[in-house]
């Protein structure tokens, strides 16, 4: 075990590196809405509550995007060479002041060839709102994907084309049209969504939509960032993504939350070192009501937490990144009971 003054001083010196490679993750509207802190021999994640969507009541889409950094965050501790020890902090209940998690140098390892070539995948991992090309995902990648989320307390299944796909697509279309409808939905849409020639560091770029979203037969409806002003420069249609996909957990507590995080980044990251990217959906489980009518739909032994649409592309650009320096170090907010 590395000594605490040496983990301390470790974590120091490479807390930019190590905070750059965890915000790298996904998030909800590219909101980023994580905060790290160093303090002596560990690295402590926590919730920016100040960036959970309207659209995210209950902090679930803003909890699986810190569960994302969290996997990022320990994918670059393991290239310092150490197992990372992770303690989990945030109660189930909802009640306990952040951080959401710990995590400290553990035991001393080499990185794995397989852990390697997914950090270097990692600046080219985006989410993929475009066409896809034809063809199926390279061969038996789907049951690594399937491993990746299961080492992380979560469950990905494929979705067959079929009744059940065709009609968890009408779930999916119909809850669309109802938040394209709602005014608070559009104008939070509006505000994290981004015209060209911007260079924020935050938000869905235009680069990264069509300024038609797919509706493509046999596909899930995608969220419609554009919302008629033209800004998306995407195009539009093509071949429907091979492989329609939920992963879900065991429960729907915010540790549950977490772990799903955690596994969506895992398995988004071995996809990229295979050039196979996701479409996430996630706009139909932001309504509790229509989550639970998934599940049973679905059939599923679990809470659904993300919807993915997988397949090959090598074409989209990856969205920037706030710096390091921008979420180290300052205090972080207090977690409420319930926020809404």
């Amino acid at each position: 075990m590395i000594e605490t003054t040496d983990a301390a001083q470790i974590l120091t010196e490479q807390a930019g590196y190590l905070v750059g490679v965890a915000g790298r993750a996904p998030s909800v509207h590219n909101t980023q809405p994580w905060r790290f802190t160093v303090s002596g021999d560990a690295i402590e994640l926590h919730a920016d509550v100040r960036r959970r969507l309207r659209m995210d009541p209950d902090g679930r889409e803003m909890i699986i995007s810190c569960g994302a950094a969290l996997y990022g965050l320990r994918l670059a501790v393991r290239s310092l060479g150490y197992l990372p020890e992770v303690e989990f902090l945030h109660g189930p209940d909802g009640e306990r002041e952040l951080p959401l998690a710990r995590v400290r140098l553990g035991q001393a390892a080499p990185m794995t060839p397989g852990e390697r070539k997914m950090l270097i995948a990692m600046p080219h991992r985006h989410t993929h709102r475009g066409p896809f090309e034809a063809g199926p995902l390279p061969a038996g990648l789907l049951a690594r994907l399937r491993d990746d989320a299961r080492a992380e307390g979560a469950t990905l299944t494929d979705i067959d084309p079929g009744p059940v796909r065709d009609q968890l697509i009408a779930l999916v279309a119909a809850s669309g049209r109802d938040q394209d409808r709602d005014p608070w939905v559009r104008a939070e849409t509006r505000r994290w969504s981004r015209g060209t020639g911007r260079s924020d560091r935050e938000g869905v770029p235009a680069h990264t939509f069509s300024a038609t979203p797919s509706r493509e037969g046999g596909s899930l409806p995608q969220r419609d960032f554009d919302l008629g002003r033209g800004l998306g420069s995407l195009p539009a249609g093509g071949p429907a993504a091979p492989v329609t996909a939920v992963l879900f957990t065991p429960g729907d507590s915010e540790e549950d939350w977490l772990h799903a995080g955690q596994a969506l980044q895992r398995l988004l990251l071995r996809a990229a070192t295979q050039w196979v990217f996701a479409c996430l959906n996630t706009q139909p489980l932001e309504d509790a009501a229509t989550r639970a009518l998934i599940r049973d739909h679905l059939g599923l032994p679990g809470a659904p937490q993300i919807l993915l649409a997988l397949g090959v592309s090598r074409t989209a650009r990856a969205t920037a990144r706030r710096p390091a320096a921008d979420v180290i170090g300052r205090d972080a907010p207090r977690w409420p009971p319930r926020v809404g």
